[in-house]
């Protein structure tokens, strides 16, 4: 009787304790979700790494400020698609010499030839007056002779 008082507690210990370790995962079903257990995946995920995105184009960078350039020196049609043909071809050689990535005096020296040989077919290919508006908008920038263009035309308005 003595092992029999022992083997009850020792069974009614183990069935208590059982149900306890039951109720600490998934209210007694176990698995497949309905737990509270981890709940990450196994699979360790990765960080999504945004895509580079590539640098513009000269036809896009051209395409892009000539309306301002367009609006700001007052071009028309014929002068506007040669400007936009000229600055093109310069604009992809100064890509280009990036990419190469040469040593300081050769970029140099290459920027200067890119510069006068643009500068003697923007000056052939326009008239005066317009070649030199625009000289004068590429060293103000293209933001300060907005400003300076819409002054004046308040000015105009008021008198």
């Amino acid at each position: 009787m003595q092992v029999n008082k022992k083997l009850l507690w020792v069974l009614l210990i183990l069935i208590l304790s059982v149900s306890t370790t039951m109720a600490q995962y998934g209210y007694g079903r176990g698995y497949n979700g309905y737990g509270y257990g981890r709940q990450r995946s196994g699979i360790p995920q990765t960080d999504q790494t945004p895509e580079k995105k590539d640098p513009p184009t000269a036809k896009e960078i051209v395409d892009s400020q000539m309306p301002a350039i367009t609006e700001t020196i007052g071009l028309n049609e014929f002068e506007q698609a040669v400007m936009s043909s000229i600055l093109t071809k310069y604009i992809q050689q100064r890509i280009e010499l990036q990419i190469l990535q040469l040593d300081q005096d050769k970029t140099r020296a290459a920027l200067d030839d890119i510069v006068t040989n643009e500068d003697a077919e923007l000056k052939a290919g326009l008239p005066e007056d317009k070649y030199n508006a625009f000289k004068e908008l590429q060293k103000e920038g293209l933001q300060k002779a907005k400003k300076k263009k819409k002054k004046a035309r308040k000015k105009k308005k008021k008198d």
